[in-house]
Parts: C-alpha cells; structure tokens; sequence
C-alpha cells in the first residue's frame, strides 16, 4: 500500500501543472499616495478638502463569479498620509441604496465572505510573501489579520487602528486610519515601494472584486498578484511600545464543592503586558500575571470519531504571532488534506488543564523577528503551581528560513520543565511551493524526556488547489513513543494514509442560480504503528454538491468505514454516549445530506441528515443551525444535534442525547456589545452560562463585564481512612460553579 502512495506522489509531482491560473502580471499597476500636513478627522464622510486632489483607484476586477471581467458596481479607493497615519478611503456604490446593504452582525472579526465588506492588503517589506490586512463592513467592524504566503494567517492578530463608515441611497463610504507604529516595513531608504491590494464583496450578488487581478483559487493576500504603492515616504523608526495594564475584581460562588474543596471568595488581581516593536522586524511582547477572563468559553461537542477533538486557541496573548510556531499537519478547509492532526507545539498546552480549566500564568515573554531571509522566534511561560497541577516552565523556539520566492525550511524545538521530569519535541519542516496553485508540507519530528523513550513522526501533505480542481495526497506516523507533551496528536500511534480530490465545474449547462457543481471524495486508511495492522478505514464519495449564486450550498455524501477494536493490549474500550462498544471487526455505511442558505441574509439556516449502521449498532444524528439578525445590531443564534442510537455497544442500548447552544449579540455600535450564550450537554447534563459586555471606550482599550456559570453531574468523594486522599462515592452530586468578573484595561501608544 505504501508503494502505492509513493508512485500516486511520483506521478503527481513530476506531473502537476499550474494550468489554468494565470500567472501575475510582469507589468504591475502602481498608484502614488498624497502627503499632508494635517490630521484628518476620521467619520466616514470625506468632507475635507484634500481628499479631493488625492489620486483615485478604480477599475476593478471580478474574482467571483466571473474571474477577469469589469466589475459590475464601481469602487473608488483614495491613498493620503502624513507624519503620523496612513489613511485609506473607499466609496462602494450601491445603485440600491441601504437596502441592498448585508450585514449579519456588529463583531469584530467578522466572518469573512458572510457580509458586504471592503479591504486593503499590504506588504510593507514587498517581498510579495507577507501581508497586514485591514477590513472593514457597512456599519463600522473591523476585522484585520496576517497572512504568510497565503497559506497561513493569523486571524486573530489586532492591530491599532481605526474605521468610521457611512451609508447613503447611494453609496457606502468607509475611511480608515493606520498608525505607522502598526505597519510594519523597511525604513532603509527615502522613497519605498510597497505591494498593495484592494478588495470588495458586494454580497447581495456575492460579487468580489479585486484592483489587481488574482484567480478564484487564491485569496487576496496572494502578494505575487498584487499592484505597487510608489513613491512613498514613511517616516523613519521611532519608540513604538505598547502598554497595555488591566485590573480585575472576581467573585466565585461553589454549590456541591466537596468534589474539589473550592471555596467561596472575592479576589483583586493586576496585571498586563507591554509590547515594544525593538526594530521594524523585531517585536517583544511581555505579559505579567496574565489574564484571560474575557476570551470566550468552550463549546461542548459530541465527538463520534476516534481522533481527539481539537479545541482552538481563544486567549489574546497566545494567537498573536500564533502562525510562526504554528509548524505541523492538520486538514487544510474542512477535510482536504487528511484528518490527521500533529502540533509539535499547541499553546492550550500552556495554562489549561485537560479540562480546558484556567491555571494561572505568572509571566510570559515572547521575541519575535521577521525579515526578507528569515523568521525566528522565542516563547517562555511560567506556570503557577496549583493544586495537583505543577508549577512548569515551558519554552519554545522556532527559526525558518526563506527558499526562493515561496518556498521555506525551518526548525521549531520545544522543552518543559517541571519539579519532577523534562519533556523535549524537536522538528524540522519544509514548506514548497511546486507551482502557483500546488503545495508541499513536511515534516519529521522526535520527542523524548525524563523516563520516556524517544518517539518519531513525520508526514508529507501535497495539495492542489486549482480552477478546476482541488486534490491531495497525505502521508503520517507517529509512533508509540511519540509524546510532545507541548503539542497536539488527534490519534496516537497511527500511519494515516489519505487521497482525495474534488472537481469544480462551472460549465454554461448549470442554472443561473448554481455557480458551481463539485462532486469528489476522498479516502483514509489508519494502520497501527505498533503492530501494522488496519485499525480504520474509511471511503467518502461526495457525488452531488452544488454552489450557488447566492453563496448557498446542498449536497449528499456515503462513507464507508471498517473499524478493527482491539482491547488485548490492555488499552481502554472505546465509549460512545457513555456507552461500551466491544471488541471487533465492523463494517458498516453511513449516508448524509446537507443544505445551507444564504448566510449574509436577516434568517439564515443549516441542516445536516445523516444516517446508517454505527458499529454494532445504528446511528440518525439529525443537527442544525439557525441566525436571526433583524438588524445588524440584534443577532440570535440557536445550534442543536440529537443523536438517537439503538441496539450499540456491549449491552446492545438505545437512546438518545442532546447537545444545544443558544447565543445572542446585541450592539449599540460595534465598540459596545452585550454577548452571552447558554449549552446544554444531555450525555453529562452539563449546563453552562456565559454573558459577556464589552465596551473598547477607546482602540483596544476595554471594560468588561463578565458572568461565567455552570452546572454538570460528578460524583461525591469522601476522604480516605488516613486522610490523605479523596475516593469516590456511587452518590451523584450537582456541581454548580459562578463566577462575576469586571475587567478594565487600559492601552497606550508611545
């Protein structure tokens, strides 16, 4: 099988074209920014006299749905800038007026392609490889990130600046100002020359145009497509720190504490983080007791796979350059690439306990530097000894080099320490770029420590994303002894084995509310690395998915799984809904159905029917979504899954469980938001309550005030004979946990 896989690469790789992308222009569009000598007033309006002789940036270009042609509605962008910002301004006509405007929500960080929205994409090194990318929506939320390469990005980076937007019958206007101090650049000479892009949705036809043209398979910050800001005059370096003090007051109230000997209380707590940008390329970040009360909790999820769920990284301090150590395996949009996930590092390693239960943070420190040839970066966290969790030093350092125009090397190790053992993960990595639309990911990583033997693993990911169609070929082990105890493995000793690929039709035959037809599938296979043996198998067809005009999408999909359960080496019996599956050979099918509407409209919905054998047993999980957003301002989101399983396991049960979210978003404007979500667990009658007001009374500066509960079913516990420990009782107990926070942080610029 496996000489199989290597011929499948052989061909693929000597084979591979980039046929249908074409390439960037060799003549590049340029545009020339105006200096001013004044501070503009940032509303939205555009009524100050000088942007009248600023320059105007127009003649777009579709990306969807017709790569290359004129755009339908025209956009305007206009370039000024003086000692201390670089300002943007953008007019999206809108022969509609208001109505025609969509926008579901007021969050920061909008999600990308469900609203109208318009942005900038800027490369201040000109490399054509990194990008700082500023968005804004109709009403006025921002959402900015960094990409590398296109292929990787740090979505969760905020940076200091602002947006102000207006609406008209005919229009909408957004103008934005940029700090130098945010952008980061080259400041070797008088007059610079940056790659810049600007982009629009216009999501009632779901149009998105570009000012340079770039294909449907790339996203905006493919810098190589992009035109050229000219004649610029930054202005040279100067301090640029970031304060950023918070203060904390808490209270936590216990119900059913003799599980865990928590006790009721109020607490003062003080910290922050400063971060100061040493050089254009070099930026430091230190943080001191280290807060996170305000990042959004977990959602509970019912997971009926073998692979470990993989929960995102949720705290501020952690997602900030996360990308630059971020070196691995993981699917690439959805299921592409493989289901196979390894993270040399994985920062919820830091500061969380197996339970996603906060462990305090006494200091961090983080120095980062980014340049043409390289990029390297250093992280140390302390973490507080608590309760039967060890006070723990975890350290981690990356370095990658840059290999021709896109390609790239590096080495990321990792180390943590504790009062009684050391772990180590080392890693070197490679990332290709074959041609303009096919990548190649590798890896090989080693781990050892204290009374550990050395593990291995390694992986190659090959994937094409083309016009016409998307493919991969993926290849992964790790062994037995493979243990990064700072990083991530969703399934443990496994040779994991997939190929797919899906073809994207847009052919004259389809309706003109069908973009596109995508049909495709994809195949797994897991063998044990122990043993070698086939412990999972899986066949996915996915024969009929169409895209629509609108951005909706329907399709139906069959898997065929074979499942090996081998409990003779004394490993735990697989468990589902709290029930036992015996050991075995299955080989069962399963089908499904999904369906989504238009998610940029006021009522959006999802839907997902799936059905069939489930090992020994028969499984319907029936699940869904639905958003209600009246106005942008009011937003109410409802999720559910049931899942009704009968004749499983060892016992031969039936049942059902439920897993529901409520949450809601209501904004006076996009800087003061009251947010809150309520879920229920049926399988652990886990309940949980969160309510969160937010209001950034100035940039990134923030007072919250937040509600934190919950409830879930354990076991009561005694003390043993001698005193010393805690046993566990048959006695059910109702554990309820509060907690009151109000937070303030202050941000400031020097």
């Amino acid at each position: 099988m496996n000489k199989i896989y290597l011929l499948i690469l052989l061909c693929l790789t000597f084979k591979i074209s980039a046929q249908n992308i074409f390439l960037p222009d060799s003549i590049k569009k340029n545009i020339e920014a105006t200096r001013i000598n004044i501070n503009l007033k940032v509303d939205g309006k555009l009524d100050e006299t000088v942007w009248n002789h600023a320059k105007s940036i127009t003649d777009f270009v579709q990306v969807e749905p017709k790569q290359k042609e004129p755009a339908n509605q025209k956009t305007i962008f206009k370039l000024l800038y003086n000692a201390d910002y670089l300002y943007v301004a953008a007019v999206m006509h809108e022969p509609e007026g208001r109505k025609a405007l969509r926008v579901p929500n007021l969050q920061r960080d909008f999600d990308y392609g469900g609203s109208d929205q318009v942005g900038i994409t800027i490369d201040g090194f000109n490399d054509e490889r990194n990008a700082m990318i500023f968005m804004a929506n109709p009403y006025g939320s921002q959402r900015d990130l960094l990409s590398f390469d296109d292929q990787i990005f740090d979505t969760n980076w905020d940076g200091l600046w602002r947006v102000r937007t207006t609406r008209t019958d005919t229009a909408w206007i957004a103008e934005f100002s940029i700090p130098w101090q945010t952008l980061r650049y080259q400041h070797n000479k008088d007059l610079q020359t940056w790659s810049i892009n600007f982009f629009r949705l216009r999501r009632m036809t779901n149009e998105q145009t570009v000012w340079s043209a770039l294909p449907r398979a790339f996203s905006p910050s493919r810098m190589q497509y992009a035109g050229k800001l000219t004649n610029l005059q930054a202005p040279p370096p100067s301090t640029n720190i970031r304060f950023q003090p918070y203060l904390l007051v808490s209270d936590n109230r216990y119900n059913g504490s003799e599980l865990y000997d928590k006790k009721d209380g109020s607490s003062v707590k003080m910290g922050g983080e400063i971060k100061w940008a040493v050089t254009p390329n070099t930026v430091m970040d230190l943080t001191y007791n280290t807060d996170f009360a305000q990042a959004d909790a977990d959602r509970q999820v019912n997971n009926l796979s073998r692979l470990s769920v993989f929960f995102p990284e949720r705290r501020q301090f952690f997602l900030e350059n996360a990308s630059l150590f971020a070196a691995g395996i993981a699917p690439i949009d959805d299921n592409f690439g493989g289901q196979q996930i390894i993270q040399p590092f994985f920062s919820r390693s830091i500061g969380l306990n197996a339970n996603g239960t906060p462990i305090p943070i006494d200091v961090g420190f983080r120095l980062v530097n980014r340049s043409l040839k390289s990029n390297s970066g250093l992280l140390y966290v302390r973490q507080r000894e608590v309760d039967d969790n060890l006070g723990a030093n975890f350290v981690v350092g990356r370095f990658s080099k840059n290999i021709g125009k896109q390609s790239r090397i590096g080495l990321i190790g990792t180390w943590k320490n504790d009062a009684v053992h050391n772990n180590i993960t080392g890693a070197g990595d490679g990332f290709f770029r074959i041609n303009e639309s096919t990548n190649l990911n590798t890896m090989a990583m080693f781990s050892g420590g204290t009374a550990q033997n050395t593990g291995f693993a390694g992986h190659y990911q090959l994937i094409h994303k083309g016009i016409k169609s998307i493919y991969w070929l993926s290849q992964n082990i790790n062994n037995k002894d493979f243990n990064p105890e700072m990083g991530f493995i969703a399934r443990p000793d496994v040779v994991e084995n997939s190929i797919g690929g899906y073809w994207l039709n847009r052919g004259k035959w389809l309706p003109k509310f069908v973009r596109s037809f995508e049909p495709g599938g994809y195949y797994n296979n897991y063998y044990s690395a122990t043993t070698g043996k086939l412990v999972e198998e899986r066949l996915n067809t996915n024969p009929i998915w169409f895209g629509l005009q609108s951005g909706a999408g329907i399709g139906v999909f069959t898997d065929s799984y074979y499942q090996l359960l081998d409990y003779s080496d004394g490993s735990s019996p697989l468990s589902f809904f709290n029930v036992e599956i015996p050991q075995g050979k299955y080989n069962y099918n399963r089908y499904s159905a999904v369906w989504f509407s238009d998610r940029s409209k006021k009522v959006s919905v999802f839907a997902n029917a799936e059905t069939g054998k489930y090992y020994n047993g028969n499984l319907t999980t029936i699940s869904g979504s639905f958003r209600i957003a009246p106005i942008p301002h009011v937003s109410i989101e409802g999720r559910f899954a049931n899942n009704s399983y009968s004749n499983l396991g060892v016992k031969s049960e039936s049942g059902n469980t439920q897993l529901y979210t409520l949450s809601g978003r209501f904004a006076l404007n996009p800087r003061v938001q009251l947010i809150g979500f309520y879920q229920h667990n049926s399988i652990s009658n886990f309940d949980v309550w969160n309510v969160r007001f937010s209001w950034e009374y100035r940039p990134l500066s923030f007072i919250y005030l937040v509600l934190n509960q919950r409830g879930y079913d354990d076991y009561r516990t005694r003390l043993s004979n001698d005193g010393l420990s805690r046993i566990k009782t048959n006695e059910l107990s109702r554990q309820n946990e509060q907690q009151s926070i109000i937070k303030v942080s202050y941000l400031k610029q020097f």
